[in-house]
């Protein structure tokens, strides 16, 4: 099992960019770029809490455990 992010199809159904995200929300952007592409290996919460406040979404939106 592993878990996936599903942050870059919801980005894309919101038409709003990676770098957009991350300014909004005063990350770095290779690292909200690693969580759009599934090559994060530790999430920061705080990044998680950041992005579901500002997309108004819960954390299950974000992430899927997947059986690979």
């Amino acid at each position: 099992m592993e878990i996936k992010s599903n942050l870059l199809s919801i980005l894309n159904e919101k038409g709003i960019t990676i770098r957009q995200l991350a300014k909004d929300i005063d990350y770095r952007y290779e690292t909200v770029r690693s969580l759009c592409h599934n090559q994060i290996e530790r999430l920061p919460l705080d990044l998680l809490a950041k992005v579901c406040e500002h997309l108004n979404a819960k954390i299950e939106d974000i992430l899927e455990l997947s059986k690979t």
